[in-house]
């Protein structure tokens, strides 16, 4: 699903180049469930970006889905992102004026969907989530637990191969976080795969893979044993 080959990466900071990547090999097949470590400043976010094409590479060859990612403009890049990728922030990236049928419903609106359906659609995933009753409710009225599952149904309803999460449990208690973790488990199982950038390494020993980033290289790279949830969540996801 996803192939790295002596990918590289550097940023100009004045008069000096930061090589943030340094010649990264990485495999991520699909339906795999990975977490992504690293102290500040590994390049763990660095390359979640390039996979999810927000970022681009300075050297080395990108495959996503078998399919070399190369001298993209901005429209074929949200057009790839569109059809395989869903995000899922820190900060949630809702829309303080939509309320939540509204906000999952958004990509499929820059699909041309019409806004009835596109509704529809997004209501099914809000009960896949476990929020269909607050589906009139404007994100500050959520917690923040609430506010991570309607991220997630939002990365969800493009029907995208790959999940992206950058710290999705940062800003949630631990209870809530397990319950998120429980969520991504279950969508991992419908086959999509999940990529996690976490600091936690109780977080990370909930994934299939552990990869670990020190100064720009793969430091390791080493299985889990298989994960079992405390409970069937969103089973129809």
């Amino acid at each position: 699903m996803i192939k790295f080959n002596g990918i590289h990466k550097s940023y100009q900071t004045g008069n000096s180049s930061l090589h943030v990547l340094k010649g990264i090999d990485l495999e991520v097949t699909s339906g795999e469930m990975v977490a992504v470590m690293g102290s500040s400043g590994s390049g763990k976010s660095t390359l979640l970006n390039i996979i999810g094409l927000l970022d681009v590479h300075d050297g080395g060859d990108y495959y996503l889905d078998g399919k070399l990612v190369k001298d993209l403009n901005e429209t074929k890049a949200a057009q790839l992102r569109n059809k395989h990728l869903g995000f899922v922030f820190q900060s949630f990236n809702l829309i303080s004026f939509k309320n939540a049928v509204e906000n999952v419903a958004l990509p499929l609106y820059y699909q041309g969907i019409t806004r009835r359906k596109r509704n529809k659609i997004a209501m099914e995933y809000l009960e896949k989530v476990g929020l269909l009753p607050w589906s009139d409710h404007l994100p500050n009225e959520l917690s923040g637990g609430q506010k991570q599952r309607l991220a997630i149904a939002r990365a969800l309803i493009g029907n995208p191969k790959v999940i992206l999460a950058d710290e999705p449990t940062g800003a949630l208690d631990s209870v809530t976080s397990q319950e998120v973790m429980e969520l991504f488990t279950q969508i991992n199982k419908s086959g999509i795969t999940i990529i996690i950038v976490t600091h936690e390494n109780d977080i990370a020993h909930q994934t299939q893979r552990i990869i670990r980033l020190h100064d720009g290289k793969i430091e390791k790279d080493h299985k889990n044993g298989h994960f079992v949830p405390h409970t069937e969540f969103a089973k129809t996801i």
